[in-house]
C-alpha cells in the first residue's frame, strides 16, 4: 500500500538533488587509495541515474574506465541534510549522452561553457545513504 509518507519521503529526496550546491565524487586510483574531488551532479530518480560531466582526460574519468565495474559514491551536504548515492559508473562519449547531462546541469547549476573533450561519468545508483533518502529502494545487487 502507498503512503503519503512515500511520496513525502521521495519529493523531499529529489528535490534535495534539484537543488544547487557542490557535491562530491569519490573515485579509486590505480593504488587502491580514494580520489575525491568537487562536482556538479544531476540525479534522475525514475532511472536510477546520477550524472557528472567532466572532461575525458581528468583523474576521475580515468578512474572510472580502469576500474570497470567498481563502485563510485556521490555526495551533498547541507548542515545536518545529506545524502550519498553509491553505484557503478561508467564513461560516455556519445554525443547524446553528453548533450543530455549537459541539459540536466545547466538546468541545476548553469549552461556549461563548450568543451570539445567533454563526456559524462553515469552511475548506477544501487544504494541510497543519508539522512535525506528515497523511500522505496531497489534490491541490492
Amino acid at each position: 500500500m502507498d503512503t503519503g509518507e512515500q511520496h513525502d519521503a521521495d519529493d523531499e529526496f529529489v528535490r534535495f538533488w534539484q537543488e544547487r550546491r557542490v557535491c562530491f565524487l569519490s573515485t579509486r586510483r590505480a593504488d587502491g587509495t580514494p580520489h575525491l574531488v568537487p562536482v556538479g551532479v544531476t540525479y534522475d530518480h525514475a532511472t536510477r541515474t546520477a550524472r557528472v560531466i567532466t572532461s575525458r582526460d581528468t583523474a576521475k574519468a580515468r578512474n572510472v574506465r580502469r576500474a570497470a565495474g567498481a563502485v563510485v559514491a556521490v555526495g551533498q551536504v547541507d548542515g545536518r541534510r545529506w545524502s550519498t548515492l553509491e553505484g557503478v559508473a561508467r564513461v560516455r562519449d556519445d554525443t547524446g549522452a553528453v548533450r543530455d547531462a549537459e541539459t540536466r546541469y545547466a538546468a541545476r547549476y548553469r549552461q556549461p561553457r563548450a568543451n570539445p573533450e567533454r563526456v559524462v561519468i553515469e552511475i548506477d545508483v544501487r544504494r541510497f545513504l543519508g539522512t535525506v533518502r528515497p523511500s522505496e529502494r531497489r534490491p541490492q545487487a
